[in-house]
């Protein structure tokens, strides 16, 4: 009679593996399938569907509904959670609390990660950092994008500082792939603490309305330390991150909508920063010229109009994807397609605080310039500049601080830089906004341009302060002086003169032309001197 095996190593021996004869083969095959299975239901059918009544999709269909279907492959799925004296290990999880691999959105290919709140809340572990850190090499590696699908209670408690160090793993690498792959954060759920900072060093946040969250602390300490109340969605909600704050760069209505933005975003970006923005067969006519251009700036210099519908007309026919769309609205970036090539687009706009520059718009179209300028994108700007905010709170705030970041960024940006004036060139604002004085490559005006220090009547008031005071009629003198002033410098033909723009446009003719100037600039090189980094002003 055969006896019980009870030594460890003769049960695992290979002559103790169940033979063909006794259906070994297939009996593995068995096992392993029940183990995929008990991996692909996650924490179970009770929090899957506590999950779905929040309104929310697990980090499997998530990533089903992001990937192209039959794309996803799935690494890691069989790594557990660190052993604890918390009783952890009685709530044993393969793959523990992250679903990572990767797959294909449009055909292209992307790595993904996907943390799963029906095991133990999502919460960040040891293993969890492991999973994600090697999904973000692998990505390095192939030179591919990564997405960040999060939501997660947070650090896991119960492994102290092996779940620290695992998050400050995962921020090197946020680090490290900074301008090598895109990185994009999806914010499907609650990422609080210390967490908040994976997706603050990534490229892109998009969060998802009444159910994405981000703080670094939550109502309830808020409450505590500063006496004040407030509730979630108030305090980290995807509106006040991306109306307020500008943490977040899209608020989705919901899920779906948040893996279409996603989807969206790919569709304009390069795998790494060596490669060019994937292109489209162009379907737009590049001579396509829209006369409406020619009355789309008003003749009085104070009357507002509407930018975007300027990129509308300029660009391949709704291919502009804004960003930050409720952040700083008085700037506008986002990304088009110019006959089918991928632009970066920054323009002021002047039905927002008539276009001026203040702190908020100027850490917004900094960082875009430099996103775009990192992967190889082209940038075409849309100045319209009457000058910088003024005021106690912008001053107080570092308004010059933050202003220098524009500067820093079109200076070091070394993609073809096109400009078009649209109106108001005034001061320093101007010089900022892509001007020929910072080695724009090529910038163009409309007729409607006006280039000076500053508008007519406030440098008549310092020029001429002494004859205003003098004269007997003060205002026939002033207006008689600010029609000269204008006829000079309400003009880009002095600028013109100077060099400061190459081409006066009838502005219908701005399609064409920039499109001409962006195949010219296709091969454009730069050598930059030699540094281990730049110290632009932060």
């Amino acid at each position: 009679m055969e006896q019980p095996v009870t030594d460890e190593k003769q049960a695992l021996s290979p002559d103790r593996r169940p033979r063909p004869g006794e259906n070994g083969h297939q009996a593995l095959i068995n096992e392993l399938q029940e183990m995929r299975q008990k991996i692909m239901q996650g924490g179970g059918p009770e929090r899957i569907e506590a999950q779905h009544a929040k309104g929310k999709l697990t980090a499997r269909e998530r990533i089903l509904r992001l990937l192209d279907e039959g794309t996803f492959r799935e690494i890691g799925a069989y790594i557990v959670q660190r052993h604890t004296d918390f009783g952890l290990d009685k709530e044993h999880h393969p793959g523990d609390a992250v679903v990572t691999g990767f797959g294909k959105i449009d055909g292209r290919r992307v790595c993904i990660y996907a943390q799963d709140f029906t095991i133990l809340g999502g919460s960040f572990s040891e293993a969890v950092g492991q999973k994600v850190a090697q999904i973000m090499d692998l990505a390095m590696e192939a030179g591919i994008p990564v997405v960040g699908l999060i939501d997660s209670g947070g650090a896991r408690i119960q492994e102290g500082v092996y779940s620290l160090a695992a998050y400050g793993e995962l921020f090197w690498r946020n680090t490290q792939a900074s301008g090598v792959i895109p990185q994009i954060s999806v914010i499907l759920g609650p990422c609080a603490g210390g967490a908040v900072y994976s997706p603050a060093l990534t490229d892109f946040i998009i969060m998802t309305k009444g159910t994405g969250q981000m703080f670094i602390t939550g109502p309830e300490v808020v409450k505590a330390v500063t006496g004040e109340q407030v509730d979630m969605e108030t305090l980290g909600g995807a509106m006040t991150h991306s109306a307020v704050s500008g943490v977040a760069h899209f608020a989705a209505d919901d899920e779906d909508h948040a893996l279409e933005l996603t989807r969206q975003l790919i569709h304009y970006l390069p795998a790494n920063n060596v490669e060019s923005a994937p292109a489209v067969h162009p379907t737009d006519d590049p001579w396509r010229m829209d006369s409406e251009l020619n009355t789309i700036v008003p003749t009085d210099p104070n009357e507002a109009y509407d930018m975007k519908m300027v990129i509308q007309r300029v660009f391949d026919l709704d291919s502009f994807l804004e960003i930050q769309e409720y952040f700083a609205q008085n700037a506008i970036i986002g990304f088009a397609r110019l006959h089918g090539q991928v632009v970066g687009v920054v323009a002021q706009q002047p039905m927002i605080l008539a276009g001026v520059i203040d702190i908020d718009a100027s850490d917004k179209i900094a960082r875009f310039v430099r996103f775009c300028d990192a992967f190889n994108i082209p940038i075409i700007t849309f100045s319209d500049s009457p000058g910088f905010l003024p005021g106690v709170h912008q001053e107080h705030g570092g308004i010059i601080r933050h202003g220098a970041k524009i500067v820093y960024a079109y200076s070091e940006a070394t993609v073809p830089k096109l400009t078009v004036v649209t109106r108001k060139g005034y001061g320093g604002a101007y010089i900022v906004m892509g001007s020929k004085h910072i080695h724009a490559d090529l910038v163009f005006a409309w007729p409607t341009t006006e280039i000076a220090v500053m508008g007519a009547d406030g440098a008549i008031n310092i020029l001429y302060r002494k004859q205003l005071k003098e004269a007997a009629d003060p205002a026939a003198v002033r207006a008689e002086l600010v029609a000269e002033y204008e006829q000079k410098f309400s003009k880009p033909y002095v600028a013109a003169a100077a060099g400061a723009i190459d081409d006066i446009l009838i502005p219908a003719e701005t399609r064409p032309r920039l499109i001409a100037a962006l195949e010219l600039l296709r091969d454009k090189r730069v050598k930059a001197p030699a540094k281990k980094h730049s110290t632009m002003p932060l």
